[in-house]
Parts: C-alpha cells; sequence; structure tokens
C-alpha cells in the first residue's frame, strides 16, 4: 500500500458554476438538471440498452485513444432511515461536471434505472441492496462493451465517486481494455461501511474487498478526505493494506463532497503522464 498527504486549498470555483447552482436551485426533477448540465456542455445524450436495463450516457469525444468513464455516486437510494426514496438520481453529478474539466475522450455511464429511465425490472432494491449487484454490475459491463465495441479507443480508464468508485473496481476485471482505476471518496469495502454506519448489509451486492484483487498492472489511485465521515480514511486505508496495487492519495481538509472539483485537473494531468510511461 502506497499512501500519501496532498495539502491543497479547498476552493469552489469552476468555469461553469453559474449554469449549474442555477439548475441545482430551480424546480427541474434531478434527471431534467442532468439533461441541463449536459447539453450546456455540449455533451451527447443516448439510452442504451445494457443487460436487462436501459442506461443514459453523455459522452464527450475529447482528444486521445484512451476512454475515460465516469461513474456517479449513489445519489439518493433513501430519503430516510427507512424511507426509500422513488427516484435515485443523484441531486448534485460531481462526476458530469468533472467531466466538463476532462480533454479526453469521456463517457458518463448512467446507473440501471437512474435518470428517469425506467425498465421492466426496475425496483427499489436496485437502487438499496442490490446497487453493486451482479445484475448492475453486468448490465453496465454490458452498456460499456457495446460502446467500446463501436470505437476505436484501445484502452479506458474507470473514474468513480463514492459508489461509483465501489462499480469502478467491480467492472475493472469485467473490461480488459481496463488500464486504470481512479476513485474518489470511494466506497471500496462495503462490508466495513456498513458496520461502521451502523446499516443494513447490502446483501444484493458485491464488494470489491472480497473480490479478487485486480491485475496490478491496472493503476489504482484511491484519493480520500481526510474529514469524510460517510467513508472515513480509515476504512479506506484497510483496504489498501490488503491490495498493494492501491495508492492512497489522502487530502486532510477534503471530506466527502468538497472539494473534488479543485484538483481534477492535476488528477487527469498525472493520469496522462502514467499512461505514457
Amino acid at each position: 500500500m502506497n499512501v500519501f498527504t496532498i495539502f491543497l486549498p479547498c476552493r469552489r470555483r469552476v468555469a461553469y458554476a453559474t449554469l449549474i447552482f442555477a439548475l441545482l436551485a430551480g424546480c427541474a426533477t434531478p434527471a431534467e438538471r442532468a439533461d441541463s448540465i449536459a447539453a450546456g456542455l455540449n455533451f451527447t445524450r443516448q439510452i442504451l440498452p445494457g443487460r436487462g436495463f436501459a442506461h443514459i450516457i453523455y459522452s464527450s469525444p475529447g482528444l486521445g485513444n484512451a476512454l475515460h468513464v465516469y461513474l456517479e455516486n449513489d445519489g439518493t437510494p433513501w430519503l430516510a432511515r427507512f424511507m426509500v426514496s422513488g427516484d435515485p438520481t443523484p441531486r448534485h453529478p460531481l462526476m458530469l461536471e468533472l467531466m466538463a474539466l476532462d480533454p479526453a475522450p469521456s463517457l458518463y455511464l448512467g446507473r440501471p434505472c437512474y435518470f428517469a429511465v425506467q425498465s421492466r425490472d426496475c425496483s427499489p432494491s436496485v437502487w438499496t441492496h442490490d446497487r453493486y449487484s451482479e445484475t448492475v454490475v453486468t448490465s453496465l459491463a454490458a452498456v460499456l462493451r457495446q460502446y467500446l465495441d463501436r470505437s476505436t479507443y484501445r484502452s479506458v480508464a474507470l473514474l468513480g465517486h463514492s459508489g461509483g468508485g465501489t462499480l469502478a473496481l467491480l467492472l475493472a476485471e469485467r473490461i480488459p481494455e481496463t488500464i486504470a482505476v481512479v476513485t474518489l471518496a470511494g466506497n471500496l469495502d462495503v462490508q466495513a461501511w456498513t458496520a461502521f454506519h451502523g446499516y443494513t448489509p447490502l446483501s444484493g451486492s458485491l464488494d470489491p474487498a472480497r473480490q479478487p484483487p485486480l491485475d496490478p498492472r491496472i493503476l489504482q489511485w484511491h484519493y480520500i478526505g481526510g474529514r469524510d465521515e460517510n467513508v472515513p480514511p480509515s476504512l479506506s486505508r484497510a483496504y489498501a493494506a490488503r491490495r498493494p496495487a492501491s495508492r492512497i492519495m489522502e487530502i486532510p481538509e477534503y471530506n466527502h463532497q468538497c472539494c473534488w472539483r479543485e484538483i481534477w485537473r492535476e488528477i487527469l494531468s498525472r493520469l496522462s503522464e502514467a499512461q505514457k510511461k
């Protein structure tokens, strides 16, 4: 395990902040907000079939032969401790915003039943206890495989925030083109996370910490916030201690949400340099 501590200021300014904050303050649904943000950033919107589910994707052509795949956090699975949400779509799509900073070819891969894309098999279990299930991961992998087979991209970097980091790790072993997994405040050990919070175990979900380690040739960077109360640094460090190929980069003043936009360009630059080696 490699652990690095990064000290950076927590400023919240990005070029498109006014647009995003205006949309988030309005009366649009989460899916409508995401569509508006994506349209404002000139991303292409599509709905593609997976395995039993349909998925929304947003794409940006960019430059290069490596595709960056963005996986969003869990959104709003629950409205309260025992009240399931009717719409899990993220109210604040951080990864969609980060994709706007990426000059590489990029794909924002939506989960089953999110972004108002309904399928016959959609039910609350898909975004609660089964959110990282074999069914969900298989369908995501099918969409990504379909997209890659229609393209000329030779490598893939999977980038995820929070539960999107969980899915990035679970997808990596199913996509042979994967050369990197980068997580932000990633939920790397689902069992330890539910135990820490006293949540009901996600019995229908897969757990990266209980899967075979990824090929050590895959770059594995996990950025964590020192003030993260959702995914405490101790959980991430314990995961990485059992995965020698994983590198932990801790930023003491960051928490679960703040302030990943501020260092995303730097992360992308480091990723680009690492891919050249």
